[in-house]
């Protein structure tokens, strides 16, 4: 939550500069306090895991959240009971008049594929456009943040000759950046991709700005400014045996996999895996809740406008 301070006190340069959250008193007198409707888009196979995952990072703020579960129109999941899909998800055909003050877009297991060839990639086009208008914040995640700087700015993915697999370290690359307040210098991230972006791809394109990075696996957290949206290639969200359950599921179908790098102690699978990533996790996501909670209007339609 934001501090109020007079601007003229010099602590408020002192501390906005720092990146810490201030506010003038004029500005919180304007403020009213209202429950924030955020979506989350999940294109994961398990819903329900990632149900969790993300609720319970969003939950964790003295924010009073509505969460929204959306899918897509068409696309019919075979990994989740139908019940429970019909009983606690809407199609995105069903809530594109609804306005949102935040938008997760989850990842989903089709890196291989060319976006363009996903089936449900023409309606998902529609989803990214539609946040430019009815959404104060997106933040899309690994597959989905990929695919949403694609569409913005055309910055391609690359496949790695390797998963990237394991808990890697990253580094803070823009120190003032409000969505990285409370944040340790030096840090680990759960990775699990088959494919990349390219810092220089990113630099190459003007209002892009790289707030996370890593010298091993590359560009990790983008905020997209002018869209109003962050993009994260990484796993924050997942669960202290996330990384575990994959590695154990390839071992089991005989798919070749590494011992997920810095993941176990000693890298020995037969010991219980350490969660080191946790309160960065909440760092980040109530950090992003709290940019919502200052910048989006009391009325939510006026979302957009």
């Amino acid at each position: 939550m934001p501090i109020t301070l007079p601007e003229s006190l010099p602590a408020y340069d002192v501390l906005r500069n720092e990146g810490v959250s201030v506010m003038s008193p004029e500005r919180a007198a304007r403020q009213d306090i209202r429950p924030l409707r955020i979506g989350l888009l999940n294109l994961m196979p398990k819903k329900i895991q990632t149900e969790n995952q993300f609720a319970r990072l969003i939950g964790a703020t003295p924010l009073q959240i509505d969460l929204h579960l959306i899918r897509m129109t068409e696309h019919q999941t075979r990994n989740t009971a139908a019940a429970h899909m019909e009983t606690f998800y809407r199609p995105f055909q069903d809530v594109r008049d609804e306005k949102f003050d935040g938008l997760i877009i989850t990842g989903a297991p089709i890196e291989h594929l060319p976006f363009h060839e996903v089936t449900y990639w023409k309606e998902l086009e529609q989803v990214f456009d539609w946040t430019q208008t009815n959404v104060q914040s997106t933040f899309g995640v690994c597959w989905g943040g990929m695919a949403m700087i694609n569409h913005f700015h055309g910055v391609q993915k690359h496949m790695l000759p390797h998963k990237a697999f394991g808990c890697f370290r990253h580094r803070i690359l823009c120190p003032t950046s409000p969505f990285l307040r409370g944040f340790s210098d030096d840090f680990v991230i759960p990775v699990s991709r088959w494919t990349e972006m390219r810092q220089a791809e990113i630099d190459a394109k003007p209002g892009l700005t790289t707030l996370l990075g890593s010298d091993e696996v590359g560009p990790c957290l983008v905020e997209d400014s002018a869209h109003r949206a962050l993009y994260i290639f990484n796993h924050f969200e997942y669960d202290s045996d996330t990384l575990k359950q994959e590695y154990d599921r390839d071992i089991a179908a005989g798919t070749p996999i590494n011992v997920p790098m810095n993941y176990y102690p000693d890298d020995n699978p037969a010991m219980p895996p350490l969660n080191r990533w946790r309160s960065h996790a909440h760092l980040l996501y109530g950090n992003w809740i709290n940019e919502i909670y200052q910048s989006t209007p009391y009325e939510i339609e006026k979302i957009g406008t």
